[in-house]
């Protein structure tokens, strides 16, 4: 799925990187815990949350996402962002719950990218 795809579904302001909106993404996960992030997530290219502080950014580097999205509206602050760009890691906030966030993406085909899952 495109990001460009994901950004309308989720009616999401997109803060860095439009220029990347055509890359496909593959899976998704939503957490607001960035340690279960780093332990449990694998293979994800797009991390919802709707934690703000820069650490977000860290852990999404550090495991390759290629998109954050904070969901309830909420933004990060001007270094977050500074961080991200020079990343090229795509930022967008929509103003849906996580929950309603994530049954949109997977209703529209976007899953966990856990091959192991039975769903």
């Amino acid at each position: 799925m495109r990001l460009s795809t994901i950004a309308t579904l989720l009616q999401a302001e997109v803060l860095t990187c439009a220029e990347l909106l055509e890359r496909d993404v593959q899976s998704a996960c939503g957490s607001d815990f960035m340690s279960d992030v780093l332990a449990y997530v694998k293979n994800q290219s797009v991390l919802l949350t709707g934690r703000t502080n820069a650490q977000v950014i860290r852990t999404a580097e550090m495991m390759d996402i290629l998109c954050v999205i904070y969901v309830r509206g909420k933004r990060p602050d001007e270094a977050s962002l500074q961080l991200a760009q020079e990343r090229n890691m795509v930022i967008m906030s929509s103003h849906y719950r996580m929950y309603e966030a994530c049954g949109r993406l997977y209703s529209a085909g976007l899953h966990d990218g856990n091959e192991d899952d039975p769903l």
